[in-house]
């Protein structure tokens, strides 16, 4: 497979893993009623509990659980595959990313394997699998955005990755603060504040990566493959 192919071969996982989550989310959500699922109040992992039962002080009941802790799962396992086919990348920065990516799948994993359900003794592996995933995400954005010459795009898309992961960053503390207040004012709303954008932001590099390379760029990209 040569970079072309790897390059494209990423493009299509990146897209993949944000793509398969937001439908994941949304098919879940739509199948959850009396009362309606809420984006802004209901915690994320309230989707991939089936219930129903009350936790955390919210009523969970997600009657298509099963399809949200798959598009948990996907998401880490498609990132991981995503970020593991970049190519020219130097070596140090190539580890960085990949092992970030391989936390960020571990806390996937966790989150869809143990259910925050909170009846069964598995909260705190869940707990734990949601903060790697949370943070291991906008860390890798941050580290995606500032790789932007080796990966072959645009200083600006550099820019906007960055800034996606400070973003969620900042929301890690947001919604840290609203849930310690015990009030849950749009709870659900501050988490995917931390989620969001790093998902976005994997759909723009991803698609920016199965565009067709310029031929006066192929040359520069041999080059800092060399160098990597």
């Amino acid at each position: 497979m040569n970079d072309i192919q790897h390059r494209r071969g990423a493009g299509t996982a990146l897209v993949a893993a944000g793509g398969v989550y937001f439908a994941a989310e949304f098919v879940a959500a739509a199948a959850w009623s009396d009362p309606a699922y809420s984006y802004t109040h209901h915690f994320i992992s309230n989707l991939g509990v089936h219930g129903p039962l009350t936790a955390f002080g919210q009523y969970m009941y997600s009657p298509l659980a099963a399809v949200m802790n798959a598009g948990f799962f996907l998401l880490g396992v498609a990132t991981l595959i995503g970020v593991s086919m970049l190519r020219g990348l130097p070596a140090g920065r190539r580890t960085a990313l990949v092992t970030t990516a391989a936390v960020l799948a571990a806390g996937m994993v966790l989150v869809a394997a143990f259910p925050g359900s909170g009846d069964d003794g598995t909260t705190d592996f869940h707990g734990l699998g949601a903060l790697l995933g949370f943070v291991s995400c906008n860390v890798l954005s941050v580290l995606l955005g500032r790789s932007h010459r080796f990966l072959g795009v645009s200083p600006t898309l550099g820019r906007a990755l960055v800034l996606f992961g400070v973003l969620g960053l900042a929301s890690i503390g947001a919604f840290a603060g609203t849930l310690a207040s015990g009030a849950g004012i749009l709870i659900g709303l501050a988490e995917r504040g931390i989620i969001y954008p790093f998902l976005v932001g994997l759909i723009l590099l991803g698609s920016t990566l199965l565009r067709p390379v310029r031929r006066d760029a192929e040359a520069p990209m041999a080059a800092r493959t060399l160098r990597g």
